[in-house]
């Protein structure tokens, strides 16, 4: 069969990540396995559908500079600099013991040694994407373990930027000797160091009034269009007037946008569109995958995955041992970091398009991404019944134990503190500071509740940010927002906005981010509550509703009604209106 064309390639590929990834994430897998199968699936070593991989390639070039662009968005010093003492050396060490095991596996089954490094490089890189979710899932995202597997991931991102701009000059038209090399080099960080200068003033200066004109204008697809323009415009213009991979523009131009205001806005823009051409920058990959291929060469995908299971975590576990942090978070670091993912695949794009890297060695890296990926969930549950096994051991359980100092359990313990510093039900969201937000978020902090409140209005934004209040700008029907209110620490909701069409799926979307929260909606007409109910709100409050509320009260008092039979008639009538209130969650 012929290779297809744009939208049958489009299509054929987005219709078996789909499928492909639907299932694995029904088996408790990460999707990222499944758009790797649906890449073999319409590739051309199996029946079927062929997809064009050059067209797929192509597709997936973007996919490649919108996941730079997002690294450089929530990249911040200061976050860095909190884990700073573990993050960098860890990741840099456990990246150089990474590199010097692959490259020496590589050399043991005949390669060279550029071809080693590359192959060591990529199986140093763990996928930010996978890492995330199974923090998540295990619920220490927001732990101490998560603090510092998520920056030292930071860090590993940071030192594949570095390597994709250096790699382009060591492998790339090869110097004569050392003193040519090192002339490209310095070229080379020179230029390097022109781009970040003009990219961070300039475009520090330009790109958050480009985006201010574009949010003055109230169009979500003008926003979203302006983001893609800043992000593609950087990455090409990076490497047409710099010489520099698109990878390092688009990292650029999401440092820029991530310092501005607008920084969470453009996230949760963003971020949707990076996912979909990240999917196909995956099928693109499994399209690289042949099993006879690999088949010729097993020792070497057994090295490489011993390496990516065994030696990336224990050199991980040593590092943060010797740290002195305490043995759970160093295994928990060390398990969550055996796995590869999508800066492997750009590294070893880069290495075939300089010629270092063949395709019996992407086979082995799309093979070992497989099934380090499918693995890391489990093995991630295995932490608990490794610790009960370690603990039956006193002496080696003591020595390990000991390790761990009083200055690490203080910052542990002052982290957790700061992230539960309010008892969430003195901690509330208000979406929306109109009259009746700014009334009830008012009240709300007079009665000693902290009020964050959602807006996507700049100027209240900009003028809430004045007065010091605590704001989120965004769009509160994106989990990127919602996250960044702080609503797993919170313990109600309130919708004081009334009319919206999509406050339902914001409900939902509340409900599942945090299920004991309590959910008050506000909406203008009586038939608007059952939507809101259904939604999972737990307390509903119309306009027509409270008139005729407020106006039975009023008759019943002139009618000499005591304030018991007052009370009585308002819940009576209440729950005739909108309905009983909603059960509350059972404790588990």
């Amino acid at each position: 069969m012929h290779d297809a064309g744009l939208i049958l390639t489009l299509t054929g590929g987005l219709a078996a990540a789909l499928v492909c990834g639907y299932v694995t994430q029904r088996l408790g897998l990460s999707p990222i396995v499944g758009y790797l199968l649906a890449g073999v699936a319409v590739g051309p070593t199996t029946p079927g559908f062929v997809a064009n991989h050059d067209l797929a390639n192509e597709l997936a070039e973007i996919g490649v500079v919108l996941l730079m662009f997002g690294v450089g968005l929530h990249f911040h010093f200061k976050e860095l600099l909190a884990v700073r003492r573990v993050a960098l050396p860890g990741a840099v060490g456990q990246s150089l013991v990474a590199t010097v095991l692959g490259a020496a596996a590589a050399a043991a089954f005949g390669y060279d040694w550029s071809s080693g490094v590359v192959l060591g490089l990529a199986i140093s890189v763990a996928s930010t994407v996978v890492l995330t979710r199974v923090l998540s899932d295990n619920h220490e995202l927001h732990a101490p373990t998560g603090h510092i597997a998520v920056r030292w991931l930071v860090v590993e991102d940071i030192f594949t930027v570095l390597v994709l701009v250096v790699m382009p000059v060591v492998f790339g038209d090869r110097p004569a000797g050392a003193l040519q090399l090192i002339w490209a080099m310095t070229s080379a960080l020179l230029k390097i160091g022109v781009l970040v200068a003009s990219t961070l003033l300039l475009g520090g200066r330009v790109v958050p009034k480009l985006l201010g004109f574009a949010a003055a204008t109230h169009s979500r697809e003008l926003f979203t269009l302006t983001i893609l323009v800043v992000a593609l415009g950087i990455a090409v213009g990076s490497a047409e007037l710099f010489g520099v991979s698109m990878a390092l523009g688009a990292f650029l131009a999401g440092m820029v946008v991530g310092r501005s205001e607008f920084s969470l806005r453009a996230a949760a823009e963003a971020l949707p569109m990076r996912d979909a051409f990240a999917v196909l920058f995956f099928v693109s990959v499994g399209m690289l995958f042949d099993f006879p291929e690999l088949a010729k060469s097993p020792g070497l995908f057994a090295a490489t995955l011993a390496i990516v299971l065994l030696g990336k975590p224990l050199a991980a576990l040593a590092i943060v041992l010797f740290l002195r942090y305490p043995l759970r978070v160093a295994l928990a670091v060390a398990i969550a970091l055996a796995q590869i993912g999508e800066f492997s695949f750009i590294l070893a794009t880069l290495g075939k398009q300089l010629a270092v890297f063949d395709d019996g060695l992407t086979n082995c890296l799309v093979a070992c991404a497989i099934v380090s990926i499918s693995l890391n969930p489990i093995l991630y549950r295995l932490l608990g019944p490794l610790e009960r096994s370690l603990a039956r051991r006193p002496r080696l359980w003591r020595w390990l134990n000991a390790r761990a100092g009083a200055a690490t359990e203080a910052t542990e313990a002052a982290i957790s503190a700061r992230e539960n510093a309010v008892d969430p039900r003195h901690r509330a969201i208000v979406v929306g500071y109109g009259p009746v937000g700014r009334t009830l978020a008012r009240l709300l902090r007079e009665n000693g509740v902290v009020p964050t409140i959602v807006e996507l209005n700049l100027e209240t934004f900009r003028r809430l940010n004045d007065e010091r209040i605590a704001a989120v700008y965004g769009d509160a029907s994106r989990p990127e927002t919602l996250h960044a209110a702080g609503i797993e620490r919170a313990g109600a909701f309130v919708l004081s906005a009334s009319g919206a069409a999509d406050n339902p799926e914001v409900i939902r979307l509340v409900r599942e981010l945090n299920p004991r929260i309590r959910i008050l909606a506000r909406c203008a007409y009586l038939h608007e509550g059952a939507a809101l109910r259904a939604a999972g709100a737990d307390a509903i409050f119309s306009g027509e509703g409270e008139v005729a509320l407020a106006m039975t009260e009023s008759v019943l008092q002139d009618l000499g009604a005591t304030p018991e039979q007052i009370d009585r008639e308002r819940e009576r009538l209440r729950v005739d209106l909108i309905g009983p209130p909603r059960a509350a969650p059972i404790e588990s």
